[in-house]
């Protein structure tokens, strides 16, 4: 394969090729679900994940067997919440950077006969869509794969209804302050400012060793941006919680995750 082009020339493109490759290598957040969990859906049992592992309140969500809802999964491709939402009777469409992640949906849409109206696109425009199109967008933790998460906020509020919510997931800021190879170790040191970026805050060697591992370059958004941005996008944060990862040994001392419940509560400004 080629080597992946420089990220600070085109990151959408970059972090598109690098999705690509994280399905090849069996990311986690690749692995389509099982028909088990598309039946248990079926049956109104079932959940889904924004932040790593705490599954998101069923109050969060409207009965999708009442009236078909219109759902969008923005930037939450990957074989995953889309099929999980389609079984359990939503009209479900999913945007998504990566081919790569929008054929995993598409393999179990075909494998459990589901419904799922798939598109490739940048998640900080929605222009394909009309304004006012949908009922809930549901949003994992992807916004830290672009530079400048407040187009994100602007475009899914407009593409919301009035009175739709936006589930989305959050990485806490506080995981980019530390060197990373030292608090994979356990050990915290502070390295880094927020916001914080791969394309600016690591070191040469640093970057080139992510560009030859094919790994996504990420950011670390403020917490002005992330939750303000909602705010000041016409949503009202109606519910919040936080969440772990035990994979990362700073969960042991803070939450590092936070997921919100955003409704629009107006027309867009």
């Amino acid at each position: 394969m080629n080597r992946p082009p420089d990220p600070a020339d085109d990151m959408l493109f970059y972090n598109r090729l690098a999705w690509d490759h994280q399905v090849r290598k069996k990311n986690r957040w690749t692995i389509p679900v099982s028909p088990e969990e598309i039946q248990r859906a079926r049956n109104d049992d079932w959940q889904i994940v924004l932040t790593p592992e705490k599954p998101v309140p069923r109050e969060w969500f409207p009965d999708f067997r009442a009236r078909p809802f219109e759902v969008l999964c923005l930037a939450g491709s990957g074989g995953q919440q889309a099929p999980i939402l389609a079984a359990a009777g939503a009209k479900v469409t999913v945007l998504d950077n990566s081919p790569g992640q929008l054929t995993q949906d598409q393999l179990v849409a075909d494998r459990e006969g589901l419904s799922l109206r798939l598109i490739q696109g940048d998640m900080a425009d929605l222009s394909v869509f009309d304004d006012q199109s949908f009922d809930l967008i549901v949003h994992p933790c992807s916004n830290t794969f672009v530079s400048d998460v407040l187009p994100v906020w602007k475009e899914a509020a407009r593409v919301m209804k009035v009175g739709a919510d936006l589930l989305s997931g959050i990485v806490n800021p506080i995981v980019y302050l530390f060197d990373d190879e030292l608090m994979e170790k356990g050990e915290f040191k502070v390295r880094h400012k927020i916001p914080y970026s791969d394309l600016t805050s690591l070191s040469a060697q640093q970057k080139k060793a992510l560009i030859d591992q094919q790994e996504p370059f990420c950011f670390g958004h403020t917490l002005a941006d992330q939750l303000g941005g909602q705010t000041e996008a016409g949503l009202a944060i109606t519910g919040l919680f936080e969440d772990g990862w035990s994979d990362w040994p700073i969960s042991d001392f803070i939450p590092t995750f936070i997921a919100t419940k955003s409704t629009k509560i107006g027309p867009v400004k």
